[in-house]
């Protein structure tokens, strides 16, 4: 009899959660890391002296911030290996699409931060003789990352729980290996789901506590 009722099917289907939660964390860390780029990108052109880099930044970050998750991953699922885009698996289209949906909230996190350095300190460096991409990088950017970095890992946490969408397009990460196992297993629902929910909260919860030490450096740093 088990200790706890229908533990048999988390340890009998191990392998299948194992896989799942591999797959989920290559969502999160290839997503994240495409979404932190072109955010990066974005935010710069949002900034920009050009009007119409502004637009264009401004319009990609309202349309993306302002449809669904699920509508993105469906155009990336099935409307791109319409147009001829195909990689022969969904995965690579999942990661496309968690990216795109992903890096307007890194870009408007970056853009905050660099809002929240002192006017001061771009003119101070214009006044010397430096550009746009200069007073950016060597000036504005490397303050900016004080204040950027926690709003950044609550993007990062948001994202983590989003790649469980790209389980209802043919991805098999955590959430699809739970409802898998889930319909497998009627007796044992429960337990496949508080075994799910582990697994995302040892990502999330790993990320709010990197999160908080971060503020505290940042506020002694301030």
């Amino acid at each position: 009899m088990d200790v706890i009722p229908g533990f048999d099917a988390v340890t009998d289907n191990w392998p299948r959660f194992w896989g799942g939660f591999v797959t989920t964390l290559q969502l999160l860390v290839l997503s994240g890391l495409g979404a932190l780029v072109i955010g990066f990108v974005v935010a710069a052109l949002r900034i920009s002296p050009v009007a119409s880099f502004r637009t264009f930044a401004t319009v990609y970050t309202e349309a993306l911030r302002n449809v669904p998750l699920t509508l993105v991953l469906f155009f990336c699922a099935f409307v791109l290996p319409y147009l001829g885009v195909d990689f022969g698996t969904y995965f690579p289209l999942a990661v496309l699409g968690l990216t795109a949906y992903t890096s307007p909230f890194v870009a408007e996190a970056i853009r905050s931060g660099i809002n929240g350095v002192p006017v001061g300190q771009a003119e101070a460096a214009r006044s010397i003789g430096l550009g746009f991409g200069q007073t950016l990088g060597h000036v504005v950017l490397p303050q900016a990352m004080r204040m950027v970095v926690p709003p950044l890992i609550n993007v990062f946490i948001a994202l983590t729980k989003n790649t469980s969408v790209a389980g209802g397009f043919f991805v098999g990460e955590l959430f699809a290996a739970g409802r898998y196992i889930a319909n497998d297993r009627g007796d044992a629902v429960i337990t496949t789901l508080l075994a799910v929910a582990f697994f995302y909260l040892l990502v999330t919860i790993t990320l709010g506590r990197l999160a908080a030490v971060v503020e505290k450096k940042v506020a002694v740093l301030r």
